[in-house]
């Protein structure tokens, strides 16, 4: 492109910087760069990255099965014979690769009723929060008897009712895992109800369920993706204690909540029976958390 004079030029090269800093300063990229400076968060993100590809792809990658039994070398402690490196239990089952299989259970529980209670608790909340009144009252009235219901002892019931299966533990924890969400997302949705642009689609028109699911809960995102990075970690334990109690998973599938609980069997004479499963369970809790916390620090409104 041809200048007349240098001011032109300078005057282009100032609009076009000036351009590329609005287009690159969007509330998502400051709250990413926010994100990258929590190191803790970051080095959490990148741990558990590890992790849930250990879990997934490991059991494939060493040559013991989760379920094969090497006679030859039962109870023994962590070794690099026949790669036994995390040790093996006490019917001679490689420890490693029953950790990265039971990580891999404990994971997919975790996020399939996390996802399963978010998505209900989002339906439910905002539903509540946007009709209000009497619909508003009845609907927290369930949410508030179902604080009520012992949890453990209802999850107790209905494992022990409907069975163990892989889609039952996700159901039991689902059933009593979705009211926190349910009350965030409505308080956040009385205080969106009011804003102009949900007033303009009344007035246009629009149906009330694509009001709801269109332009309250796409503005709930950012508390919505906080809260999830926090509720896993909950159902991750819940299902770990579920598992510690001979509730969850059944033999010969297994997870870390099983795997803790066989150890403690055996904690005074097999030390890291126990002590594996639960590093393993640790360190995903503790990833979890802090990634919360840098997602709550760089998608705070406050901060933007």
């Amino acid at each position: 492109m041809m200048f007349k004079n240098k001011n032109d030029a300078l005057v282009a090269t100032l609009s076009q910087a000036l351009e590329a800093d609005i287009q690159g300063h969007s509330l998502w990229y400051a709250a990413r760069v926010r994100f990258m400076r929590n190191r803790a968060a970051v080095f959490s993100l990148v741990l558990l990255a590890l992790i849930t590809l250990a879990c997934i792809f490991g059991p494939m990658l060493l040559p013991n099965a989760f379920d094969s039994t090497d006679w030859d070398a039962m109870s023994q402690g962590p070794m690099l014979k026949n790669m036994h490196w995390f040790g093996t239990d006490e019917s001679g089952r490689d420890l490693l690769v029953r950790c990265l299989v039971g990580g891999r259970i404990s994971l997919m529980v975790g996020l399939m009723a996390t996802l399963t209670s978010v998505s209900l608790g989002i339906a439910w909340g905002a539903t509540a929060g946007f009709l209000g009144g009497k619909v508003d009252a009845v609907m927290m009235r369930v949410v508030d008897m179902m604080y009520a219901v012992p949890y453990l002892l209802i999850a107790i019931l209905m494992v022990t009712l409907l069975g163990r299966a892989f889609y039952l533990v996700v159901i039991t924890i689902t059933v009593f895992s979705w009211m926190d969400m349910a009350r965030v997302v409505r308080g956040q949705t009385l205080s969106l109800r009011s804003k102009e642009f949900v007033e303009a689609a009344r007035a246009i028109g629009v149906p009330t369920r694509r009001i709801i699911f269109q332009h309250i809960v796409p503005n709930l995102l950012g508390i919505v993706v906080i809260y999830t990075t926090v509720t896993v970690p909950g159902v991750i334990l819940t299902e770990s204690v579920l598992s510690f109690l001979g509730l969850g998973i059944q033999e010969p599938m297994t997870s870390w909540g099983v795997l803790i609980h066989d150890g403690t069997q055996v904690m005074e004479i097999s030390p890291w029976i126990l002590i594996f499963p639960s590093l393993m369970l640790s360190a995903a809790l503790y990833c979890f958390n802090y990634i919360g916390d840098g997602l709550r620090d760089a998608l705070d409104p406050k901060d933007r």
